[in-house]
């Protein structure tokens, strides 16, 4: 019985020895998982403002490009009541 008792204790003493972990590397590892996670949140939100800052400059053109329209419209009503 003794002899099962020892060898338990052994068996035990070797899986925590293997289980010991190291924290330094540990920690390293998650300070860079953070900092690369940080560094992609940030790219992606330059990459929305940069498509916001696209869009919004589209709208612009094509309000521009209704405005213009209509004052072509008005410039086309103003020559055929001065035709007249």
């Amino acid at each position: 019985m003794k002899k099962i008792a020892i060898i338990t204790a052994a068996v035990c003493a070797l899986s925590l020895g293997a289980c010991n972990k190291n924290n330094a590397e540990n920690n390293a590892a998650n300070e860079t998982a953070v900092e690369n996670t940080a560094a992609t949140d940030v790219n992606a939100a330059a990459t929305d403002a940069n498509a916001t800052s696209a869009a919004d400059s589209a709208l612009n053109a094509a309000g521009n490009e209704v405005e213009n329209a209509g004052n072509a419209v008005d410039n086309a009503s103003n020559a055929v009541a001065n035709a007249q």
